[in-house]
């Protein structure tokens, strides 16, 4: 399954360059996201203008990820899971306000590749278990100083 890491990889690295056209290279023309506010976009050109706009306006944190869960969930359908963090630009902390649970869902193109169909990030507030979201914050925190 690591063609599905590779995907995720090259998603998140286009998000922290805040390069649209590298976020969505591996999407297919009917991708679809769900953005971490709910907002919902559908066809991989409407997904790259629509951030490309966020890009040219901000500057967007970057994410910190830990992938939990890689699977097959079907012939030529899979499946990847992750929990992420984000630091806000020049920052050195990860705001859990933003930690989210992430969806990948990828099927295999008419060309044999992988491509990914579904993207959803969901806000982690899981409200009442602070304990969690200080834990998973740290564990975050700790693979975001890993990798500097």
């Amino acid at each position: 399954m690591e063609a599905i890491r590779l995907l995720y990889q090259n998603l998140i690295a286009g998000w922290n360059a805040g390069d649209a056209a590298a976020m969505t290279g591996d999407f297919a023309d009917d991708a679809e996201i769900v953005g971490f506010d709910g907002t919902e976009m559908s066809g991989r050109e409407q997904i790259a203008a629509y951030l490309a706009g966020i890009f040219a306006n901000h500057k967007v944190a970057s994410y910190v990820t830990l992938v939990r869960e890689v699977r097959t969930i079907a012939p030529g359908v899979a499946l990847l899971r992750a929990e992420v963090g984000m630091v806000p630009p020049g920052g050195a902390k990860i705001n859990p306000a933003t930690n989210a649970v992430q969806t990948l869902v990828a099927a295999v193109a008419r060309d044999g590749g992988w491509k990914v169909a579904l993207f959803q990030n969901t806000p982690a507030a899981w409200h009442g278990r602070e304990d969690e979201v200080k834990a998973l914050t740290a564990e975050l925190q700790e693979a975001f100083e890993g990798s500097r």
